[in-house]
């Protein structure tokens, strides 16, 4: 008899018997590839792009749009659109007295430029200048970005626990579902935001991800799903893309020793502790 496959003949009927090694190695084919030791994942921006239909992200204000320091224009701190109707009142709030900061003049706080985590989903605009990397094994997908080496951590195939400890980047189960790898993720501490715009939610946060590879293998799409009744009026979507670029090697991107306010400009400080937040 074959290892994987048994046929059976009886009363004239064939039956195909497929045995679970054979599904399992039907199913490691189609798992998408996205490990690379020398290509690195870069976002295409660090805003996200709106979903195909649907509520979608907060943005720019029409009245104070946001320029990147590669768009080619002068470039601007972000003021958001206070009339996404997504925003419950207190957070539409939170937003207005840091669009208030932009606005007078003054440095805003950025959580990438004082060294904190980026927390779920701000991880997938955190920074346009630093590659993602993947390392996938069977039982756990781990996502890195270059900046800081800040990482994520997936656990495939298991669900989730009955009450998940809050934490920077919460708690992470995925699995694969044909081409794509699902990531959902909960347990997000409210000290983070969604975006770079400073957009605030709760701990009831709730975000999955999509990845799935381009039609030419050199892109990353990525859909997001985000949804928390205590900050939003509904679920929401967005859309990230990566492109993927030849790197030597992942470099080291210390944040903490290169962040020093050295004109007297008022930046926010590193943080520092004598023990750690969780």
């Amino acid at each position: 008899m074959p290892r994987l496959r048994a046929s059976i003949l009886a009363a004239g009927i064939v039956c195909t018997i497929v045995l679970p090694e054979a599904e399992a190695a039907d199913q490691a084919e189609k798992i998408p590839n996205f490990s690379y030791a020398d290509m690195g994942w870069f976002p295409v921006g660090d805003d996200f792009l709106p979903p195909v239909s649907g509520p979608g992200p907060v943005v720019s204000d029409p009245a104070h749009p946001y320029y990147s320091n590669q768009s080619g224009k002068q470039p601007t701190d972000r003021v958001a659109d206070l009339n996404n109707p997504i925003l419950k009142p207190w957070a539409a709030d939170r937003l207005r007295k840091s669009n208030a900061i932009v606005l007078a003049g003054k440095v805003p706080f950025n959580p990438r430029e004082t060294c904190r985590p980026a927390g779920v989903p701000d991880f997938d605009i955190f920074s346009r200048l630093r590659p993602v990397y993947f390392l996938q094994t069977p039982r756990q997908v781990t996502i890195i970005n270059e900046g800081d080496q800040q990482s994520r951590r997936v656990y495939l195939n298991v669900p989730h626990s009955k009450a998940p400890k809050i934490s920077w980047y919460g708690e992470s189960v995925g699995h694969y579902e044909g081409d794509t790898l699902v990531v959902d993720t909960v347990g997000l501490t409210d000290k983070t935001f969604v975006d770079n715009y400073l957009t605030p939610h709760t701990t009831d946060l709730h975000v999955v991800e999509r990845y799935r590879l381009g039609q030419d293998g050199k892109t990353l799409d990525l859909d997001i799903t985000v949804e928390d009744p205590g900050a939003f009026n509904m679920k929401w979507s967005a859309r990230q893309r990566y492109r993927q670029m030849p790197q030597e090697k992942m470099q080291e991107a210390v944040c903490a020793e290169n962040n020093v306010d050295f004109f007297g400009q008022g930046y926010f400080p590193v943080p520092q502790a004598d023990k750690p937040d969780f």
